[in-house]
């Protein structure tokens, strides 16, 4: 039997020199097992996995957790879909990511149309006619205005500051008392009035009985959950569970000629500039031994002595369906540290100035990518983050 040198000079038919066959051999061994590799099997790295591999590029994906489908897994516990990291609904204006998603499952018809407990009482929300209805008696839409404008002009609010003087300038005093100003401490962990006004930016506020919270024309929810589609989307693919990219970097990067890396980008640079902040969320979920518990799939609960900032109960998400127990989730907003589960970036002026540093840094790397919310910092909606894989795909196929 030839040995390796010798079968390597038959291959390439040629009788060239010991020396030149070690050469061939030698940079053999250098080109990469895979031409990409993606950090993070969340939406976002699932996408841009499942369209490079669909272009015949060699994929490898890797992800810290022990499961696929970064916070929008979901698990069937008693035959009921959990949103183990939180209610994630589907929702978009535009048809291409509707038909690209609807590609990987089957979307049920589900609006969102979430409740809020105030002292005793359930308010519609978004804010809307049965929201004013309920908090001040009015039956038209210009007797709300009248009284949402009358509060506003008592205030007396020229520029809003703080989200605090955001919210009262877009719906008055009452409904802020009552149904943000608590759940939003909560939220953030600070006072609204220290808080900045953008956060409260996107307030729906309706002069119609409308309860559908968001105004998108495509939405719902996948049939059989949410990891059921990034399980579909990864077929084919190499996976590893249970790897931190951080911790075996060294190895990894040898793996691939480009990396796309969907964690945090502080931490891909060791904190080089210190850490970036975040709200995280900690999530307490109950098998309840009844048919029903609530009745509605999200109640926020606004008032600050509440420690949960909402319930969830998870077989609401799929309508139509029937169950001998239900399963409940409690959701508290809690504070970060490093090494937590980040959920909410506080994307304030030190935090925004912090980020650029770090942007800097990773326009200095060549053959990496950052993506995904936090990659980039930001929060983003589910459509968002399938526009933004597909835009990541396109410019890595075209570079």
């Amino acid at each position: 039997m030839p040995n390796i040198m010798e079968f390597v000079c038959e291959l390439v038919n040629t009788k060239t020199e010991g020396f030149k066959c070690f050469f061939l051999l030698y940079n053999m061994s250098m080109i990469n097992e895979y031409d990409y590799l993606v950090v993070g099997a969340g939406l976002f790295g699932a996408i841009v996995a499942h369209e490079l591999h669909k272009k015949g590029h060699r994929v490898l994906v890797v992800e810290k957790r022990s499961h696929l489908a970064g916070n929008i897994y979901t698990e069937e516990v008693l035959g009921i879909q959990v949103h183990k990291y939180g209610p994630h609904i589907f929702h978009t204006n535009k048809k291409e990511v509707w038909d690209y998603v609807n590609q990987f499952a089957t979307f049920n018809d589900f609006i969102n149309m979430p409740l809020a407990y105030y002292k005793g009482k359930y308010y519609n929300l978004p804010f809307n006619m049965h929201t004013f209805e309920q908090v001040f008696g009015v039956k038209s839409p210009s007797e709300a205005k009248a009284r949402i404008e009358k509060e506003i002009k008592e205030a007396n609010i020229i520029a809003p500051k703080n989200l605090e003087e955001k919210a009262i300038s877009m719906v008055g005093t009452t409904i802020y008392e009552m149904l943000i100003k608590g759940y939003t401490q909560k939220q953030w962990g600070k006072a609204c009035d220290e808080l900045p006004p953008f956060i409260i930016s996107r307030l729906p506020v309706r002069y119609t009985y409308d309860n559908n919270y968001f105004n998108d024309a495509y939405q719902g929810i996948p049939i059989g959950g949410y990891t059921a589609i990034i399980e579909k989307m990864l077929q084919g693919i190499d996976v590893r569970l249970n790897t931190d990219y951080i911790n075996n970097r060294q190895a990894l990067d040898k793996k691939a000629k480009h990396i796309i890396y969907t964690g945090e980008i502080d931490r891909f640079f060791e904190y080089e500039f210190g850490a970036l902040e975040w709200r995280s969320l900690r999530f307490v979920e109950e098998v309840i031994d009844q048919p029903d518990y609530q009745g509605h799939a999200v109640i926020n609960y606004t008032e600050y002595e509440i420690p949960y900032t909402r319930i969830v109960e998870h077989q609401y998400f799929e309508p139509g369906l029937k169950h001998e127990k239900t399963v409940i989730t409690k959701e508290y907003s809690s504070a970060w540290r490093v090494g937590d589960e980040a959920y909410y970036p506080i994307n304030d002026e030190k935090n925004s100035a912090l980020y650029a540093r770090y942007v800097k840094l990773a326009l200095e790397r060549e053959n990496i990518s950052f993506g995904g919310r936090l990659g980039t910092y930001a929060y983003y909606n589910m459509d968002v983050i399938v526009e933004k894989a597909l835009q990541l795909v396109t410019s890595l196929l075209t570079e």
